[in-house]
C-alpha cells in the first residue's frame, strides 16, 4: 500500500518502522521542522526526520518534508500529488485541513494512545497513570476534523502496572501501535467504523510545569499517581535543604503518619490522607537518576523530618 507518513517524536518511530518492515510504500514522511537543541541551539530534526533520514532515506528514498503548516495551497498540492492510498499520523503536532484529510484514497488514520474517547488530546499516557486507570490501550482512529474525534477501526488494550511511569507505558503503548497500524492496513477494507461517545469523552491537556511540585497535603494515591504520571518528563518534585530532588517513581506503602509530609523513614513520606508513599527512583539537579537507597547514602533525611 502507499503510505504518507506524518509523525515526529519516538513514539511514532516504531509505527513508521512497523510499515516499513512490512513492506508498504512510504512515499513521503511528513514530521514537524527541526528545532534549536538545548545545547548550542543548534537545530535539530524530530526523532522520525533522523529515523527516516538516517536508516532508509538513502537504501529506500523516503522523502522527508517539514511544512510549518498546510495553509498555503502549494503545500496542499504536493500532498495530494503523492497519490497515497492512505495516510498514517502519529503523534504529529499538526492540524490538518480537510482538504488533507480527504486526498488519500481511504483518508488519514491516527494511532492514538488511549481508548477512545477517553483521553482525547495531546498527553493521554500522561492522563491515564494520573488519574489512576487500571487499563490503557491504542486505537487506530479514522481521521475527520474535530481532535481525536473519529471512529476506531480497530483497538487494543493494556493494563497499567501499579508503579508503571509514563516512559515505561510509552514504549509499550508504542510497540502495540505498530503492530496495530499494520493490521489495519491489512484488514482496512473489513474494518467496521466504530462511532466514539461523546458523552464518554475526556481530554488529555498538556502538562503545565506548574503541576509537578508534590503536593503532601494530597492523598497518597494522587501523589504516587502524578509522581509515576510525570516521570521521566516533565517530572514530579520536591525540595529537602533548599535542594530540588525530582522523583522518578512511587509507589504506596503500608506504613501511616499524623502530617502530611513526614519522613517516616528513608523516603517513605505520609501525605494527606495519612497513607504514605515510597520514593523509589529520584534524582537530584543536575545528577544522574538512581534508587532511592543511593540518594539516602550521601543525603540522608532524618526521620520525622517534614517536607514543605
Amino acid at each position: 500500500m502507499r503510505v504518507v507518513f506524518m509523525g515526529t517524536p519516538e513514539f511514532s518511530v516504531v509505527a513508521l518502522q512497523a510499515l516499513i518492515d512490512a513492506g508498504h510504500d512510504i512515499a513521503c514522511v511528513y514530521s514537524q521542522p527541526p528545532r534549536p537543541a538545548k545545547r548550542g541551539q543548534k537545530e535539530r530534526p524530530s526523532p522520525v526526520h533522523a529515523h527516516a533520514v538516517h536508516a532508509h532515506a538513502e537504501a529506500a528514498g523516503i522523502p522527508v518534508r517539514t511544512p510549518l503548516n498546510f495553509k498555503d495551497s502549494a503545500e496542499r498540492d504536493a500532498f495530494a500529488a503523492l497519490s497515497a492510498d492512505v495516510a498514517v499520523v502519529v503523534a504529529y503536532g499538526l492540524i490538518l485541513p480537510q482538504a488533507i484529510l480527504d486526498a488519500p484514497i481511504h483518508g488519514c488514520l491516527n494511532i492514538h494512545a488511549s481508548l477512545l474517547p477517553r483521553w482525547r488530546g495531546a498527553a493521554p499516557i500522561h492522563r491515564a497513570i494520573e488519574a489512576g486507570d487500571s487499563q490503557t490501550g491504542v486505537g487506530i482512529m479514522q481521521m475527520e476534523a474535530g481532535l481525536d474525534t473519529g471512529p476506531v477501526l480497530l483497538e487494543d488494550r493494556l493494563s497499567i502496572g501499579e508503579t508503571e511511569t509514563t516512559g515505561a507505558l510509552h514504549d509499550r503503548l508504542a510497540l502495540m501501535g505498530g503492530g496495530l497500524i499494520v493490521q489495519a492496513l491489512e484488514q482496512l477494507g473489513d474494518l467496521a467504523p466504530v462511532p466514539q461517545n461523546p458523552a464518554l469523552a475526556t481530554y488529555a491537556h498538556k502538562i503545565d510545569k506548574a503541576e509537578t511540585r508534590i503536593r503532601w497535603s494530597e492523598s497518597a494515591d494522587t501523589v504516587k499517581q502524578k509522581i509515576n504520571a510525570f516521570s521521566p518528563f516533565p517530572g514530579a518534585w520536591f525540595e529537602v535543604s533548599g535542594e530540588r530532588v525530582k522523583v522518578l517513581r512511587a509507589g504506596l506503602s503500608p506504613e501511616t503518619g499524623a502530617c502530611a509530609g513526614e519522613v517516616l523513614h528513608g523516603l517513605t513520606i505520609a501525605c494527606g490522607d495519612g497513607a504514605a508513599v515510597q520514593l523509589l527512583d529520584v534524582q537530584r539537579a543536575g545528577k544522574k537518576a538512581g534508587s532511592a537507597e543511593d540518594f539516602l547514602r550521601g543525603h540522608p533525611i532524618a526521620a520525622g523530618t517534614v517536607l514543605d
